[in-house]
């Protein structure tokens, strides 16, 4: 399902009637940098899932919340540390469940040992 995710498949239009704004709008954010549509062999913009979700973050950040497009830029790349940092967390609890695991194995196993010698 990932793989669909980042798979681009809206065009401009479409996008930008999907997220509720002008496609001039969605222009604008790629030259500011704050998404990047893949582009075809004839250089038109196509969104991915993945993409819509951003510009709907960056609209509720504008419209909503008041924020400027140099805050917005700024609470995405927060956000995307964020999320990156909590990856990294979650695999850092599975190692360490892992290993915890295999540590008490080792105790079950060293305990019905020393009890059978």
């Amino acid at each position: 399902m990932n793989e669909r995710i980042d798979e681009p498949i809206f065009v401009i239009s479409v996008a930008a009637k999907m997220i509720g704004v002008h496609a001039q709008t969605l222009r604008y954010y790629e030259r500011a940098g704050l998404v990047d549509p893949s582009r075809s062999d004839g250089n038109r913009r196509y969104y991915s899932q993945r993409d819509l979700e951003r510009l709907k973050q960056i609209k509720t950040l504008i419209d909503d919340l008041g924020v400027n497009l140099a805050g917005a830029e700024i609470a995405l790349k927060l956000m995307d540390k964020i999320e990156k940092l909590e990856d990294s967390m979650s695999q850092m609890r599975y190692q360490l469940n892992m290993i915890e695991s295999r540590s008490n194995t080792r105790a079950l196993s060293d305990g019905t040992n020393s009890t059978q010698n």
